[in-house]
């Protein structure tokens, strides 16, 4: 018998904020990732301008008694983009251009990813969040497009380890 396995819509139940110190990314703080540095950017970031990705290497383990090629798990990389509203020289420079101004490039940041709670949801403990390390890349103006908005895209060079879903804490 079938059965129907919900699923988790992505619109509106992702939350991204920037956070310049975490002290163990394995057990980040509520504190930490709610603090006056702390820097939400959910509502800059365009509908595919959240970019994680994994590229995983192979180690090729063959053997002198077969005829088969066995495969074991190499090295990973995690990396990360982002592509975001920029309202450089708008009227709405000074207040809501959050994303651009705190990713200056080459500043040293964690971007913390929450996922399957609506987004308005208050981060809490025992919330399950992603936590990248980063460094930001260069600023890259995306091409201005008929009935769109002005947007950049940068890369944000993963430094560290990659602590994926793990639980916040007091």
């Amino acid at each position: 018998m079938a059965v129907d396995i919900p699923s988790t819509p992505a619109d509106g139940n992702v939350l991204v904020k920037l956070v310049t110190a975490i002290a163990d990314t394995s057990a980040p703080k509520l504190t930490e990732l709610n603090g006056a540095p702390a820097v939400d950017i959910s509502c800059y970031l365009t509908g595919g301008g959240y970019k994680p990705s994994l590229s995983e290497q192979v180690i090729t383990d063959e053997r002198l008694c077969t005829t088969q090629t066995y495969e074991q798990k190499g090295r990973s990389q995690r990396g990360l983009e982002v592509e975001y509203i920029d309202n450089t020289n708008s009227p709405s420079a000074s207040t809501f251009n959050k994303a651009k101004d705190t990713l200056v490039p080459g500043s040293a940041q964690y971007v913390v990813v929450r996922t399957g709670l609506p987004y308005t949801t208050a981060l809490a403990v025992g919330q399950k969040v992603t936590i990248y390390p980063v460094t930001a890349g260069e600023y890259n103006d995306m091409p201005p497009e008929a009935n769109s908005v002005l947007k950049t895209g940068q890369k944000l060079f993963v430094t560290g380890k990659v602590q994926i879903a793990v639980a916040t804490v007091a």
